[in-house]
């Protein structure tokens, strides 16, 4: 640098000061998010990691709270991709499951085996396979564009933006069952003979008290959902003040 020259000493300063700051703006890059997973990798970049952001977006599609509860309740049951099924070696009860067995290709939905099953028009080789009900479009929606944003084990604190101010069943309550329960839960497949898929099968375990005792892990309920992870605390909150407000059809 313009014809100055320094010291072997001078050079190993320079050198441990550059290294600092370096260390120092790379650390300040995740100062909102917590990754967890693999013990053993420490990049926060491994295919087990869950990146847990500390407030949910609504424009992010979360793997625990949007995607795995559709899949764990309309796939990954008896008899399909549970653990103890796992029907041609696929299954679907975890994101490391998911991902190793699934054929998923991050930023491509469309040739990612899961995606491409969910989205068939043959009756004979769609997933969820019939008498079970196809997945909706907004489901469907939901896992694409998990897929085609990277697939990634993303998850977030529901906690600051739970409003029960107007919890209503059909906006509120029919939604979270949908997504969680339904899969294991309709006319056409009565796990434990309940139905959670219509207002009149809801109603019926809500004013009983089963349905709260179940989601809430009450003891001496049987812990649902069953393939799924509990619901998160927002929402059993919100199906809590329903049913204490009558269950209405509202």
């Amino acid at each position: 640098m313009n014809g100055m020259k320094y010291s072997a000493s001078t050079w190993i300063v320079l050198f441990f000061l550059l290294g600092m700051a370096l260390t120092f703006n790379a650390g300040c890059q995740f100062d909102k998010v917590d990754i967890t997973g693999d013990p053993t990798d420490t990049t926060g970049t491994g295919p087990n990691d869950t990146i847990v952001q500390s407030d949910c977006d609504p424009n992010t599609v979360y793997f625990e709270k949007d995607v795995f509860p559709i899949i764990a309740s309309s796939c990954a049951k008896s008899g399909c991709h549970d653990a103890a099924s796992h029907q041609d070696g696929v299954i679907l009860d975890s994101y490391e499951n998911i991902m190793n067995t699934a054929d998923i290709r991050p930023g491509n939905p469309g040739g990612s085996d899961l995606y491409e099953h969910i989205t068939e028009d043959d009756k004979d080789k769609r997933m969820p396979p019939p008498p079970n009900d196809p997945l909706t479009q907004e489901q469907i929606t939901l896992i694409r564009k998990w897929i085609q944003t990277g697939a990634q084990n993303l998850t977030c604190n529901e906690g600051n933006t739970c409003d029960d101010s107007n919890v209503t069943y059909s906006q509120t309550v029919a939604p979270v069952l949908q997504k969680n329960c339904a899969g294991c839960h309709n006319p056409n497949f009565t796990s434990g003979n309940v139905i959670l898929s219509t207002y009149s099968g809801v109603s019926a375990v809500a004013k009983s008290g089963l349905l709260y005792g179940v989601i809430s892990h009450t003891p001496g309920f049987k812990p649902m959902p069953q393939s799924g992870n509990k619901l998160s605390d927002c929402n059993i909150k919100l199906i809590k003040k329903w049913v204490d407000n009558g269950a209405s059809n509202n």
